[in-house]
């Protein structure tokens, strides 16, 4: 059940990521993805530098958001170049 809460969180990290990132638009689908894959990095990162958000839902959706903001950033900035 935990797993399908984590896809859940990503989900919708990755349509905050995409509505928060200007910029050409790849559209929802293509956000979603990547906030998924985002929100892997964010824990990563925050776990990283020891600086964990609390259990709670909106703590995993800051940090999932938040990597989910770093990844889609990278993939605009890649995508121009």
């Amino acid at each position: 059940m935990e797993y399908i809460w984590m896809i859940l969180i990503g989900m919708t990290a990755g349509w905050l990521a995409g509505q928060l990132i200007t910029g050409k638009d790849f559209g929802v689908t293509v956000d979603i993805i990547t906030g998924m894959v985002g929100a892997l990095i964010g824990g990563l990162v925050f776990e990283r530098i020891n600086l964990f958000a609390d259990n709670s839902l909106i703590g995993s959706l800051l940090v999932a958001t938040g990597g989910a903001i770093t990844f889609l950033y990278g993939i605009r900035v890649l995508k121009k170049a």
